[in-house]
């Protein structure tokens, strides 16, 4: 009968200590512990990322204008080098074959350099602003009293537990919006 009272009270000890520890467990943080935003969304929002896209589009036509033209007098010449072919002497034929092929080289070269050209003021426009939404996210971060940032864009993040983090995109995006006006 002792020993029934012991296990008895043993586990009503257990359940009670059980119970005390669920509700501590499911309370929530007082504060959250880190932040996360969509990168790609804060960047998107800024006026100055529509402009950027407006001007890359305009120096792409600009080249891609350029390229048109190029190939437009590469093929009148070789029409009329296939026009006259039969009637040109051989030094004539050859020298006009070396002049297509190196118009033929340069427009290629002109085409990478162009793609090259345009890549890398793309990267220093938006390099600019991503400048400005560091700057946001740390003076966001220093506010919320955050340790650190996630970015959730391209699968980044597989999973957040959200009553441990904060969404900061609205702030992160507010706070560049007021700095832009």
């Amino acid at each position: 009968m002792k020993k029934w009272m012991i296990l008895l009270l043993s586990m009503v000890t257990i359940t009670l200590s059980a119970q005390e520890a669920v509700p501590a467990a499911a309370e929530p943080a007082a504060a959250p512990q880190f932040g996360y935003l969509s990168y790609e969304a804060v960047l998107k929002s800024m006026p100055g990322y529509a402009q950027v896209q407006a001007d890359m589009a305009q120096l792409r036509d600009k080249y891609e204008a350029e390229q048109k033209r190029v190939e437009d007098d590469f093929n009148k010449k070789y029409e009329e080098f296939l026009d006259g072919q039969s009637s040109y002497p051989k030094t004539i034929l050859q020298k006009r074959q070396s002049e297509l092929q190196e118009m033929l080289d340069k427009n290629i070269a002109f085409k990478k350099e162009s793609q090259e050209l345009l890549r890398k003021a793309e990267s220093e426009a938006i390099e600019v602003l991503k400048t400005r939404i560091s700057e946001a996210m740390t003076k966001v971060g220093t506010a919320h009293n955050l340790p650190f940032i996630i970015n959730t864009d391209v699968n980044a993040v597989t999973w957040i537990n959200m009553s441990m983090g904060e969404d900061v995109t609205e702030a992160v995006k507010a706070l560049l919006n007021d700095a832009q006006q």
